[in-house]
C-alpha cells in the first residue's frame, strides 16, 4: 500500500514539476509581452526582426489539424470498436485488435512523410483533385486522424466489452435488435470509457509533433481554410527548440509561452469532456 501510495504521489509531483517548468519561464515571457497581445495578435513573427507574438496563427493551425484528425478517427475508431465488441468472432477479436495496436507503435515520423509522399501528391491531388499544395493542415490533419484510430479503436472496444452481458440480454429479450441493442444499451453503458478514449485521442492529436511539423508547413498565417500551409504550436515549438535559442532570451521564454498555452488548452479540453461524461453518464 505504501508502495502505491508513494506512486500517487510521485504522478503528482511531476505533475506539478511540469508546470513549474512551463510557467517560470513563461511569466519572465509574459513580464515583456502582454498577455493580450499574445492572444489576439494575429501575426505570429518572434525571431524577426520586427517581432511579433500574437499566436493565434498557430492556435488555428493546431485547432484545424485536431478538428480534421478527430473528423477521421471518432467514427472509424468507434466503427471499429463496435464491431470488435459486438459482431466479431472471438478468433477475428484475437487477431485483428493486435494488428490495429500496432499502429499506435509506427513512429509518428513515418506518419509525417507518409502524409508528404501519399497523402497530399497522390491521394489529395490525383484522386480527389483538392487544390492543395505539398504542406498543408488538411493532410496533416488527415494522416494525424489515421494516427490515433487505434488508440480510440482500442479503449473504446474495452469499454464496450466490459459492459455486462445481462443488459444485452435483457434488451433482446425485450424485442430489441443487435444494432439498436448496441446503440441504445451497450453504448451508453460504456460512455465513459468512450469518452475517454476520445479525449486521450483528442489529447494526442493537440499534442503531436512530428506529423503536424514535416506536413503542415511552417508559415505561421492564421488559417481560414484546410487547404492552406499553416503551422501548430507544437510545429512551431519543434523548429524552433534547436539549441540555438540562449536561455533567459525572449526567443528561448517564447517556447515556454507556447508550451504553457497547450498545455492549458488541453486541460480545457479535459475539463469539458469530463464534465459532459458526469452529464450524459448512465449507471447501472
Amino acid at each position: 500500500m505504501a508502495f502505491l501510495g508513494l506512486s500517487g504521489a510521485l504522478s503528482v509531483f511531476i505533475t506539478i514539476g511540469i508546470v513549474v517548468a512551463l510557467l517560470v519561464p513563461a511569466l519572465d515571457f509574459f513580464r515583456q509581452v502582454s498577455l493580450g497581445d499574445f492572444l489576439t495578435g494575429t501575426r505570429w513573427a518572434p525571431t524577426f526582426a520586427d517581432r511579433s507574438f500574437g499566436v493565434l496563427p498557430l492556435v488555428t493551425g493546431t485547432l484545424w489539424t485536431t478538428a480534421i484528425g478527430l473528423m477521421v478517427a471518432v467514427p472509424i475508431g468507434l466503427a471499429v470498436a463496435i464491431y470488435l465488441a459486438e459482431y466479431s468472432s472471438t478468433r477475428v477479436r484475437k487477431t485483428f485488435k493486435p494488428m490495429l495496436e500496432l499502429l499506435a507503435g509506427i513512429p509518428s515520423v513515418v506518419y509525417g512523410y507518409f502524409a508528404l509522399s501519399f497523402v497530399a501528391p497522390v491521394f489529395l491531388q490525383r484522386i480527389l483533385h483538392v487544390d492543395v499544395g505539398t504542406y498543408s493542415v488538411l493532410s496533416a490533419g488527415l494522416v494525424l486522424g489515421v494516427m490515433i484510430i487505434p488508440t480510440i479503436a482500442s479503449l473504446s472496444e474495452d469499454a464496450m466489452s466490459a459492459v455486462p452481458q445481462t443488459l444485452r440480454h435483457g434488451s433482446l429479450a425485450l424485442g430489441a435488435n443487435k444494432l439498436r441493442t448496441t446503440l441504445r444499451v451497450v453504448f451508453p453503458a460504456a460512455i465513459s470509457g468512450i469518452a475517454a478514449a476520445i479525449v486521450l485521442g483528442l489529447s494526442r492529436a493537440v499534442g503531436e509533433t512530428m506529423i503536424v511539423a514535416l506536413a503542415a508547413g511552417t508559415r505561421a498565417d492564421v488559417v481560414t481554410d484546410p487547404t492552406m500551409n499553416g503551422q501548430t504550436m507544437t510545429g512551431f515549438i519543434a523548429q524552433t527548440a534547436t539549441g540555438e535559442s540562449t536561455p533567459g532570451t525572449l526567443t528561448y521564454d517564447t517556447l515556454f509561452a507556447v508550451g504553457l498555452l497547450l498545455f492549458a488548452l488541453t486541460l480545457f479540453f479535459n475539463i469539458i469532456s469530463i464534465r459532459l461524461v458526469r452529464r450524459f453518464r448512465e449507471a447501472y
